[in-house]
């Protein structure tokens, strides 16, 4: 049985999650810190955490950052909660490392199909892309290494969450091609996946912000979608 942990401050939003999560055969708990959620991932680590962004000691994002820079808990997949519907936000909680987030007030059906999405992919083994070998940039490179999960920026590693990977791994696959968002989201989760088109936008935002001055080999094409630049050259 899957186990989910949920970090709330406010009872009546924990019980709620609790009730649909239980409902689905999932085993449930709840903490209303972010302390108390390090302590219980310590102990008993989850299969996926269904953080709150608002907690009143370590918020969210602390909490996330702090989970993603430990060797032993990085892999737990993370859910953010927030009534904060800001961009900055969002792209912050994505940044370090969260898969996906939901705004408050939520529908519970959304919540718990992306948490079921999440906990899907990990057993999928995060992606359906094929392979990419070495992509040369224009002034650099950029390694995307499908097998090992890796991508290095002028030799350097920089880490991705499994979505900014499957995001960047689907457009560098052909260069020049247009993606709809909807495309994107069935190439890195699957066609059964419910997300919204902002999803997209918010990954490949924070996607870009790692990326620095190779940022510019995803292009926007407004109405329409992303591009990985034509001018780029794709070997292996």
């Amino acid at each position: 049985m899957k186990r989910v942990l949920i970090v709330e401050d406010e009872p009546e939003i924990a019980d709620l999650i609790r009730f649909h999560v239980e409902r689905e055969g999932l085993a449930a708990r709840s903490v209303a810190s972010g302390k108390l959620a390090l302590d219980a991932v310590r102990h008993d680590a989850p299969d996926v955490v269904v953080l709150d962004l608002m907690l009143p000691d370590l918020d969210g994002l602390e909490v996330c950052r702090r989970l993603k820079q430990n060797p032993d808990t990085r892999g737990i997949p993370i859910l953010m909660v927030s009534a904060k519907g800001e961009e900055t936000d969002i792209v912050s909680g994505i940044e370090l490392g969260a898969d996906d987030y939901v705004t408050k007030p939520f529908s519970a059906k959304i919540l718990i199909a992306r948490l079921k999405n999440i906990l899907r992919r990990g057993e999928a083994g995060d992606s359906e892309v094929t392979p990419a070998g070495r992509v040369t940039l224009r002034g650099g490179s950029l390694v995307i290494d499908a097998e090992r999960h890796r991508v290095l920026c002028e030799g350097r590693p920089i880490e991705l969450t499994v979505t900014e990977f499957g995001v960047l791994h689907h457009l560098a696959s052909k260069p020049g091609f247009v993606r709809t968002r909807d495309q994107i989201i069935a190439a890195v989760h699957g066609k059964s996946t419910v997300l919204t088109s902002r999803t997209v936008d918010v990954h490949v935002t924070a996607l870009r912000r790692k990326l620095g001055e190779l940022s510019e080999c995803i292009e926007t094409v407004r109405g329409v979608g992303y591009r990985f630049a034509e001018a780029q050259t794709v070997e292996g």
